[in-house]
C-alpha cells in the first residue's frame, strides 16, 4: 500500500492539477490532494507509527475509531445488561434517582436469574411498611471526644485534581443538603470543599496539604485543617483497592498552579505518591500515628483505608490493637475492584482482595480479637445501588462510601478518560473549556437527590424482607445463584450415572 500510494498518488495529483489549469476550474481540489499527499509522504519515511508507515493516510482511520471506541461500545453493541466497571442498568438507574425521576422498569428483568451468579433478597410475605427516616451511624469509640452521626451512605475518596473544581463544589453542596459526608481524597483540602458539607479528610503516603518541604508529615498545618468545623472524621489512607502497594497518580497535565498550591507540589509535573508511609512502618506505628492525630485534631474520628493483602498483616493491627489499647474508631475496607483516575492495568486488574471476602475476613478477624464493638467498618468498592449497600451491611459493614455513583450523578458517562484530561462531561478533568459544561445549582441537586433516593430504596428493601432496622440485616436476607444449582441436582439428577451403569453392564 505504502509504495502504491507513493506512485499512484503523485501521478493523481499531477493530473488533477493539469485539469485545473486546462479548463481553468478551482484550485481548491488539487490543493487539497496536494496537502493530503503530502502528509502521506511525511508519514511513510517517519519511523514511530508502523500503521501510518505502511498506510500513508487510511491509517488515521484505525486512530479515530480507536479513539471513539468506547462511544461505539456503548451505544451500539452493550446490552442494558453489559458494559464495565458499570452496565448501562445501572447507570440508568442512577441518572434517574439524581433526576429525581422514577427509577421503576418495564417488562421485567433482563437479569440470568437462573445464572449461579445471581443474588437476591428474601422476600417476607409479612413484609412492613418503609421508614421515610434515612439511617445514621454514630462513628467515635471510647477514645475519641467528638463523634460524629454519619449518613449510611457517603460521597468516596476523590481528590480535587482527579476532579474538577465545579464538581467538587457540586457534590460538597450535595452533601451539604443531604447531610452526609464527603471525602476529600487524598488531594488535600482545596477551597471547593468548604461549601458548607460535612467531610472526611484523607491522608495519604505524600501527606498532602499537611506535608513538608521534604514530603513528610508536618503536625502544625495538618492541626491548621484537621481543626476546621467541616472536617468531622479523619482517615489515613494506607491502601486503595484500584491500585494497592502503588501510590496515587496524579498526571502532570492535570497539575495546574492552583492544584500545586494546595498540595505543596511543583505545578505540572507527574505526582506519584510513594506506595507507603513515612511517619510509621509497622503495625504498632500506625496505631500511634492515629492516636496522634486524634489528638491534633481536638479528638475528631480517625481511622485508616486498606484493601486486604496480605491477612497476616491486618491480623497484626488488631494484636497491637490489645497490646497498646489505641482503636481507631473506623477502618474502611476497599475491594479490589474499586474505582480510580489512574492506575497501571496489572494493579487494577492483578492486585488485592475483593470487597466481599474482604469484609468477611475483617468482621471475623475483629470479632475474635474482641474488637468488633470498639470501631465501625465502612465498605468502599463498587457500592452502587441499594442492593450493594445492603450486601455489604451483610458481610460486616456498619455504612458504605460510593465514588462513581457520585461521578454518575454529576453527569459522568463512563467515558473511561479519566486519566487523560479530556473528560467530555466536565467532572474528571482541568481543562477550563470542559469544566464550564458542569452546572453546579443543577448538579448538586442530582447529587442531593441520588443520595437520597438510593437510601429511601434500601428501606424498601429491607422492609420488603420483614425487617425493622440495619441491625438486623444479615446474610440470611440473601440468595444465590449457586444454591439453586444444588436444589436443581436434588430435584432433577444427572442422569449419566443411569448411562455408565448400562455401559458397565
Amino acid at each position: 500500500m505504502r509504495d502504491k500510494f507513493l506512485s499512484w498518488g503523485i501521478v493523481l495529483v499531477l493530473a488533477t492539477w493539469i485539469v485545473a489549469i486546462l479548463i481553468r476550474a478551482h484550485y481548491w481540489i488539487p490543493t487539497l490532494l496536494s496537502a493530503i499527499y503530502a502528509l502521506g509522504v511525511y508519514n511513510a519515511y517517519q519511523s514511530k507509527h508502523a500503521i501510518l508507515r505502511n498506510f500513508p493516510v487510511l491509517g488515521y482511520f484505525r486512530y479515530f475509531f480507536e479513539s471513539i471506541s468506547p462511544e461505539m461500545q456503548q451505544y451500539f453493541i452493550e446490552r442494558e445488561t453489559d458494559g464495565k466497571p458499570f452496565p448501562r442498568n445501572q447507570r440508568s438507574a442512577v441518572y434517574r434517582r439524581a433526576k429525581n425521576l422514577s427509577d421503576t422498569v418495564a417488562f421485567g428483568t433482563q437479569l440470568e436469574v437462573n445464572h449461579r451468579k445471581y443474588e437476591g433478597i428474601k422476600h417476607s410475605i409479612y413484609a412492613k411498611p418503609p421508614s421515610e427516616e434515612l439511617p445514621r451511624v454514630w462513628v467515635g469509640g471510647e477514645q475519641c471526644t467528638q463523634p460524629y452521626h454519619a449518613s449510611l451512605f457517603n460521597i468516596s475518596a476523590m481528590s480535587f485534581g482527579a476532579l474538577s473544581d465545579r464538581a467538587q463544589i457540586s457534590l460538597n453542596r450535595g452533601a451539604k443538603k443531604g447531610n452526609f459526608y464527603h471525602n476529600t481524597g487524598e488531594g488535600g483540602i482545596s477551597p471547593y470543599h468548604l461549601e458548607g458539607g460535612d467531610l472526611c479528610w484523607q491522608i495519604g503516603t505524600g501527606y498532602f496539604g499537611c506535608r513538608d518541604e521534604e514530603g513528610k508529615f508536618n503536625p502544625d498545618l495538618f492541626t491548621k485543617y484537621s481543626t476546621l468545623p467541616n472536617v468531622k472524621m479523619i482517615e489515613i489512607k494506607l491502601s486503595q483497592g484500584a491500585k494497592p502497594g502503588h501510590g496515587g497518580v496524579l498526571p502532570g497535565v492535570k497539575n495546574t498552579p492552583e492544584i500545586a498550591a494546595i498540595r505543596h507540589v511543583t505545578p505540572g509535573m507527574t505526582v506519584i505518591s510513594p506506595p507507603s508511609h513515612t511517619s510509621f512502618s509497622d503495625a504498632a506505628g500506625l496505631l500511634r500515628f492515629v492516636q496522634q492525630l486524634r489528638e491534633l485534631s481536638g479528638g475528631k474520628p480517625v481511622g485508616f483505608k486498606l484493601c486486604i493483602g496480605d491477612t497476616k498483616e491486618f491480623e497484626d493491627v488488631c494484636v497491637q490493637m490489645n497490646v497498646l489499647k489505641i482503636y481507631p474508631d473506623f477502618i474502611t475496607i476497599d475491594g479490589a475492584e474499586g474505582g480510580t483516575g489512574a492506575a497501571p492495568p496489572e494493579f487494577s486488574d492483578g492486585v488485592g482482595m475483593p470487597l466481599e471476602p474482604a469484609l468477611i475476613f475483617v468482621n471475623r478477624t475483629l470479632n475474635n480479637y474482641n474488637l468488633r464493638n470498639k470501631l465501625r467498618v465502612i465498605a468502599s468498592g463498587k457500592v452502587l445501588t441499594s442492593l450493594d449497600i445492603l450486601r455489604a451491611i451483610a458481610m460486616g459493614a456498619d455504612m458504605c462510601n460510593n465514588a462513581r455513583g457520585f461521578m454518575f450523578s454529576l453527569g459522568c458517562i463512563q467515558a473511561l478518560r479519566c486519566n487523560s484530561n479530556n473528560c467530555p462531561t466536565g467532572v474528571a478533568t482541568q481543562d477550563k473549556m470542559l469544566i464550564k459544561g458542569l452546572d453546579v445549582t443543577d448538579k448538586s441537586e442530582r447529587v442531593y437527590h441520588f443520595h437520597k433516593n438510593t437510601l429511601h430504596t434500601c428501606n424498601e428493601l429491607i422492609a420488603a424482607a420483614g425487617r425493622s432496622s440495619y441491625e438486623e440485616v444479615d446474610a440470611t436476607m440473601f440468595m444465590r445463584g449457586d444454591e439453586f444449582d444444588h436444589l436443581a441436582d436434588l430435584y432433577f439428577p444427572d442422569i449419566l450415572g443411569n448411562v455408565k451403569q448400562k455401559a458397565r453392564s
